[in-house]
């Protein structure tokens, strides 16, 4: 089980921006590699109904925005200006998602208003609600708190609460441990 970092509780586009994962002395860890690791994801968030089943093409998609949004984390978090195609990525996202659901017939429920169920359009329907979420965390009150794991190989991103600059606990310790060998080697 990995811990998410502060604030990707709140926001799942922090937390899908935290979805790929350097591990100290191991390969990297992709939480959504496979269209069944990206549809688990995706419902364990309730951004997908259950019964969704992603191609992977989709979950290329899924993964493509998860990059775009690291991009915009990223020049946030080193108050750099936005890379052009992360902007022009949320916009399309945003720009997909219907803005209501459609009348439908059903025998049993009569005339009742659902989303479309094409796994394209749930797809967009996701991408399109992660992109919105970042465009909230961008432009809103956690702007500020929002920073850069600072303990290497980590590449996560979190809301700074006090003093806080590590994701984890296990990235805090790893950093002290940094530090403290640092300052034995520096006086031999």
């Amino acid at each position: 089980m990995i811990d998410t970092a502060p604030g990707a509780d709140r926001h799942p586009g922090l937390d899908l921006a935290n979805s790929r994962l350097a591990v100290p002395g191991g390969p990297p860890v992709d939480l959504l590699d496979t269209p069944e690791a990206a549809t688990h994801w995706l419902v364990e968030r309730q951004l997908v109904p259950a019964d969704a089943e992603l191609r992977e093409i989709c979950a290329g998609r899924l993964r493509g925005l998860r990059e775009q949004i690291r991009e915009l984390l990223a020049a946030r978090a080193h108050e750099t200006e936005p890379p052009a195609a992360a902007l022009s990525a949320i916009n399309t996202a945003l720009s997909r998602v219907p803005t209501a659901n459609e009348l439908r017939w059903d025998p049993a429920l009569g005339l009742h208003r659902a989303a479309p169920h094409p796994t394209d359009q749930v797809v967009d329907h996701a991408l399109g609600l992660l992109a919105a979420d970042v465009a909230d965390l961008l432009t809103g009150a956690d702007a500020e708190r929002l920073t850069a794991c600072n303990s290497r190989p980590c590449q996560r991103f979190l809301l700074r609460s006090g003093r806080r600059q590590w994701c984890s606990v296990r990235c805090g310790d790893r950093a002290r441990a940094a530090r403290a060998y640092a300052k034995r080697t520096d006086k031999n």
